[in-house]
């Protein structure tokens, strides 16, 4: 019967947690301007000032990372021709190359699996189809999922938390973003939200968005997450 218990409240504390990507579990930022500059090293060899036009084109994929590219439920479409094509593939393949996993990312997803939780990859779509999925398998994060959803092309991110809730059930859904607005009006009464904090995209976050956010948890490191899910374990 003791045992029986034990199990039950074992179960009971097991959590589905999922991750966003890029600026949650790697920096795919500080590489963008460089990522551009070998795209048209590729793509336009013969193109004089690409180091320049790496700059312009950084500060504008810039303007697609503000809230109001990230809050409605749309899908995704490429804002502009430059991304799409071979360039833009090149330049997502650049990127992916200088992607850096952010500390402890790995250790940190092993630990909560090992711990019996369900670790979905819970992500926007690139671009270009299946873009986010060969990123992801570049990183080396990828075999570290139970599940890799990606929402914005074929499914808006409504869809794809329903989706989440039909296959995994209805226990605790902790949600990791460096993109607070994306938490919004969405998720549901059993929906615990971890804002990642990111230099890069924590320029863009107001009072305003976070006063929007129920059961919103702030953190600065991965490692903190552990802490994050263990005081939820503990309630």
């Amino acid at each position: 019967m003791a045992i029986t218990l034990k199990l039950l409240q074992m179960c009971s504390s097991l959590m589905i947690i999922a991750f966003d990507f890029d600026g949650t579990l790697v920096d795919s930022y500080s590489c963008i301007e460089e990522a551009f500059y070998r795209a048209l090293k590729r793509t336009y060899p013969w193109l004089p000032g690409k180091r320049y036009i790496a700059k312009l084109l950084t500060k504008l994929e810039l303007q697609f990372e503000r809230p109001k590219f990230g809050k409605h439920g749309r899908k995704i479409k490429p804002p502009m021709k430059i991304f799409q094509g071979k360039f833009a593939r090149a330049w997502f393949e650049e990127r992916a190359k200088l992607t850096k996993p952010l500390d402890g990312a790995r250790e940190v997803l092993e630990r909560l699996k090992e711990d019996g939780h369900i670790v979905i990859s819970f992500s926007a779509e690139d671009f270009i189809p299946g873009i986010k999925e060969y990123r992801l398998k570049i990183s080396g994060l990828y075999d570290l999922f139970d599940d890799v959803i990606i929402f914005g092309r074929d499914i808006t991110i409504c869809e794809a938390f329903s989706i989440v809730r039909e296959k995994y059930g209805y226990d605790t859904f902790v949600w990791v973003d460096d993109k607070p607005w994306r938490f919004i009006g969405r998720g549901d009464e059993n929906t615990e939200y971890v804002w990642m904090y990111f230099p890069y995209t924590a320029r863009f976050v107001s009072d305003d968005i976070l006063a929007q956010i129920p059961h919103l948890h702030v953190i600065y490191d991965l490692w903190s997450l552990l802490d994050v899910v263990k005081n939820l374990k503990s309630r």
